[in-house]
């Protein structure tokens, strides 16, 4: 960690309880004011074949914990970061997120859970009745399902039912111009596969109401072997493919998939591409493939996105991914709120969060708001587009209209029971 120096105070960054499989950020510590450190835990995951959703996750957090720590802290609290690894088990996450509060001394937690671990992090949340953000599920039920609500708990993850209504319009677009009226669907067997693949098609069929869905495939989370699946949809002979596969899980169905030519063969739609993650570690990225954008530092096109990016970049020598800009705006809506309550305290924090409208490089109009009634993030950068095997990766990016997200959530929840 690069070391800067200030009469006063020393940078550091401490690395603890390693068998225990936790690390602890420190970044700046002032000596002499160690009990005003506030300790804020972050369950995630760290190993496995989706460890780069912990360690971007985490990148995204200290990137804006050092500014906020040099600006002052929260209310003159410097922050402490305890961080340990799930290994992306629910059971796990739910027990280290109890850990953080209760032998740890956190006052917050940042849940950087996948959806499989953040409705277990959400009940420990509720039941000590501390601070959460989850940064990392997109399941819409999260925060869209009122039995799901509680004072204490948001979100700042984009959320499954947004990015379904931009990418369903998308792609019905592209159906009626190209006659793509036979679909297949292959997502992950859990919460967030399941719900977000029935919000595209359902979204899909309402801009294009002659597409049929032939087939559907759900490979188990992190599932190693994707022939039987690959096979299927093949035999099935789609026009189009829609996949909300993510990560380690996404690159390996890809390269997999090119051995039997699965991309030359029909439209795919893949809303988790376009993401530094997936981007540049697919041995050989097919080119034409539709996504919406995760996190691409020319989208938004604006200089203080793609300053957030090279900066993520000249520290961690990779790109930021969509974890990392998740996590980095719970870490700025947290120091808005704690300044403007003036005070660290979680609920007082939790009273100013709801509704809170902060300048961000990830908006769509270079703004978020934490949107006061249901406590979720609203208003950032959404969009779909084509890519291409190079920088930029997705030249055009077709933006989404958030009046028109707006106007059919508001239907969507009614239709769910959830207003």
């Amino acid at each position: 960690m690069t070391r800067t120096r200030k009469p006063g105070v020393s940078r550091r960054a401490t690395l603890a309880m390693m068998g225990a499989g936790a690390v602890t950020f420190a970044t700046p510590w002032v000596a002499r004011a160690q009990a005003k450190t506030i300790k804020v835990g972050m369950p995630t995951i760290l190993s496995g074949r989706v460890a780069q959703l912990g360690t971007s996750s985490r990148n995204g957090v200290m990137l804006e914990i050092e500014k906020v720590n040099a600006a002052g802290g929260l209310a003159g609290r410097q922050i402490e970061m305890v961080i340990r690894d799930s290994k992306g088990q629910p059971q796990e996450a739910a027990r280290v997120a109890r850990e953080l509060v209760n032998t740890d001394g956190c006052e917050i937690l940042i849940d950087a859970e996948a959806s499989s671990g953040a409705f277990a992090v959400h009940e420990v949340a509720r039941d000590l009745g501390v601070l959460c953000i989850h940064t990392n599920s997109e399941t819409s039920a999260l925060t869209a399902d009122p039995k799901q609500h509680i004072p204490n708990a948001f979100r700042t993850a984009r959320q499954g039912v947004h990015d379904s209504i931009v990418g369903g319009s998308y792609a019905a677009a592209i159906a009626k111009a190209k006659g793509l009226k036979k679909w297949a669907t292959c997502s992950p067997d859990y919460a967030y596969g399941r719900d977000t693949t029935g919000e595209y098609v359902t979204y899909l069929k309402r801009f294009a109401p002659d597409t049929e869905i032939i087939s559907e495939s759900w490979p188990k989370l992190f599932q190693p072997d994707y022939t039987e699946v690959v096979t299927k949809i093949l035999q099935a002979k789609p026009q189009a493919l829609y996949t909300c596969l993510w990560g380690g899980d996404l690159t390996s169905y890809i390269d997999q998939a090119n051995i039997y030519a699965l991309f030359s063969q029909m439209e795919v739609f893949a809303v988790n591409m376009a993401d530094y993650t997936a981007l540049t570690v697919v041995k050989n990225l097919p080119k034409g493939i539709h996504s919406g954008n995760r996190y691409i530092k020319t989208y938004p096109a604006t200089p203080e996105n793609a300053a957030w990016g090279d900066a993520y970049k000249a520290k961690y020598n990779e790109y930021p991914t969509n974890w990392s800009w998740e996590n980095a705006t719970a870490i700025m809506l947290l120091a808005e709120a704690s300044k403007k309550a003036n005070s660290a305290d979680g609920k007082k924090i939790a009273e100013v969060l709801r509704g809170l409208k902060i300048k961000s490089p990830f908006g769509a109009d270079g703004t978020v708001t934490m949107r006061a009634e249901d406590q979720t993030l609203v208003g950032y950068a959404i969009g779909w587009g084509t890519t291409i095997p190079q920088e930029p990766y997705v030249p055009q990016v077709q933006a989404g209209d958030w009046k028109t997200i707006f106007e059919l959530e508001a239907e969507w929840k009614k239709s769910k029971g959830y207003t």
